[in-house]
Formats: C-alpha cells, sequence, structure tokens
C-alpha cells in the first residue's frame, strides 16, 4: 500500500510517500480502505516529539488517527461491521506507529462508527477527534438546554463543532473569534465576540449575569478569563491549559468512543451538524497540510484525500 511514513522525529519534511506492508488485522478489528484522513494538530506534534513523555512511538511511524472509509476485510471476532460498511473513526491505539495517512488501516471496532449518510468523505474524515473532543468537553461541564455556553476559539475545527453540538441542544452560545470569523459564527447559531484584551467586558454585555459553563479550545490564559465570568467556577473545560485542574477546572483529552461518535453522526444525519473543510490535499502532499495546520489560521478542518 501506499503510505505516508517517517523514520525518525522531526518536523514535516521527515515525510516520505511511499510502498509500506499491508497492515495485519486483529480478532477484534476490520481493515478499511481509506477514502479521507483528517489532519489534526495533534498529528504534527506526535511528528516532532511532543508527545514521546506519554506515548510509545516506533518506526518507521505512519501518522494520523482520523479516518473514513470501507470495510476490505472483518477481523476473526468483529460482527459490528461486514465488508462493504462505510465507517469513519478515531484510530487512537495505545502506541504511535500504524496510523491512517494510508491506503489501508487495521482498526479496532472500540474506535469506529458508521459513517454518516449526510457527510461527504472529507467531511466525515474530520469529525472523529474534533468532535469527540468538543462531545466530551461539554459532558464533562454538563450543559443543558436553557444555559450559556462561552467557547473560545470557536471558529476552529473543534471549536465550530461544539457550538453545533451546543445549539442543537438548546444551550445559548457565546464564540470568540477574530472579526472575520463572525459572519461564519452566526451562520452556526453563535453570538460572535472577538478575542484579546478586553473580552470579558464585550462577554459581559452579552450576559450580565455570567455564563454556565466555558470551554477552552485555544489556551492563553482565557480559563482565568473564563473564571471571572462563571457563576460555578468549577465549570470550564479545557484541552490546552494544562493547569486546568489546578484552577478548579476539567482537563479533556480524547478518547475512542463508538456511542459518542454515533450519536454525533446522528446529528449529521438529522442536519444538525456539519463538518467544514478549510482545505484538502492528496495524501503524496502531506507535507503541504502539515504546514497548513502548523500555521494555526485554517477555519475548520484540514484533510486528506487518499482514494
Amino acid at each position: 500500500m501506499k503510505a505516508i511514513s517517517a523514520k525518525s522525529y522531526g518536523g514535516p519534511e521527515v515525510l516520505e510517500y511511499s510502498d509500506r506492508p499491508d497492515p495485519k488485522v486483529g480478532p477484534d478489528s476490520v481493515l478499511i480502505r481509506v477514502k479521507a484522513a483528517g489532519v489534526n494538530p495533534v498529528d504534527w506534534k506526535i511528528l516532532a516529539g511532543y508527545l514521546d513523555p506519554m506515548m510509545e512511538a516506533h518506526f518507521p511511524l505512519i501518522p494520523g488517527w482520523d479516518v473514513a472509509g470501507v470495510v476490505e476485510a472483518v477481523g476473526a471476532d468483529a460482527p459490528e461491521y461486514e465488508i462493504g460498511a462505510e465507517v469513519m473513526g478515531y484510530v487512537r491505539k495505545d502506541e504511535v506507529q500504524h496510523g491512517t495517512f494510508a491506503e489501508l488501516v487495521a482498526a479496532p471496532v472500540r474506535t469506529l462508527a458508521r459513517k454518516p449518510a449526510g457527510l461527504s468523505w472529507q467531511q466525515a474524515a474530520g469529525l472523529p477527534l474534533a468532535g469527540l473532543t468538543a462531545y466530551r468537553a461539554i459532558k464533562r461541564v454538563g450543559t443543558k438546554a436553557g444555559e450559556t455556553a462561552l467557547v473560545h476559539a470557536a471558529a476552529g475545527g473543534v471549536g465550530s463543532l461544539a457550538v453545533q453540538i451546543l445549539v442543537a441542544q438548546g444551550t445559548r452560545v457565546i464564540g470568540t473569534a477574530s472579526e472575520r470569523n463572525h459572519d461564519f459564527l452566526r451562520s452556526l447559531g453563535a453570538e460572535p465576540v472577538t478575542y484579546g484584551d478586553g473580552l470579558a467586558d464585550r462577554v459581559r454585555a452579552l450576559v450580565p449575569e455570567g455564563i454556565d459553563v466555558a470551554l477552552d479550545f485555544v489556551g492563553g490564559g482565557v480559563v482565568e478569563v473564563s473564571q471571572q465570568l462563571l457563576k460555578d467556577r468549577s465549570r470550564v473545560a479545557s484541552i490546552a491549559d494544562g493547569e486546568v485542574t489546578e484552577k478548579g477546572g476539567h482537563m479533556v483529552w480524547v478518547r475512542p468512543d463508538t456511542d459518542d461518535l454515533t450519536a454525533l453522526g446522528e446529528l449529521a444525519d438529522a442536519g444538525k451538524l456539519t463538518v467544514p473543510v478549510a482545505a484538502t490535499f492528496p495524501l503524496s502532499r502531506t507535507a503541504e497540510a502539515f504546514r497548513e495546520s502548523m500555521a494555526g489560521r485554517t477555519r475548520g478542518k484540514i484533510v486528506l484525500e487518499v482514494s
């Protein structure tokens, strides 16, 4: 199979597009013919060695955790899927080596869900990691219908999905973004505010009584700003502030979850959730996709088209 791989840690320049052995399929896994694979910041952070203290990596390493494709073979004890099934998944395993930036991926069934009919292959590939991150953060703070949520980096890959999930459950959403993304946030159902100095005052002008929950998808001190506005300082979740637990909030690290991914797919099929795709690249140009992600200016998801 063709795949993107690296023989050592490094930047996008260490990525190679070449032939790699087809993956073996374990008893609780299926073999997926990949249609598209989502690119996430964690992919180039793994490549750079940033996650080495917490995850074993083996080289040559095929990056990638997000995937959408068609089941081509079924393991000995994987009755959840049949050959020809269209699936999507957040295929994070205990160790890093056999990722999704390849023509074929062996994926444990616990990492997968059925692909929503209402999403393209590119959109389905961009949903799992970002969507599960947003969904888990929302569940951690216990957001309810009728409450008000402040979403930081609301126009990004995770934030834009969080906005839609919250709106679908009847939550009022205040979303931070640059002014060029305000119309985009309004189209998702959020009330936009510009991030940066004076943010707390701008939010108070919209919600004088204070907010119920806050979701931090950007870092940079926004947990403290949120706690100035929260009715209950503990109802803040972050994926970017390593000290949020010490500050009384919740740290979120996404995990594979078939039930949650299925719920996201149902929202998509109901027309309540879509996946904004910022850019697509062929698999052979993964290094360019990484550089685009590293620039940090995309609105929505970056996706590799594989087959």
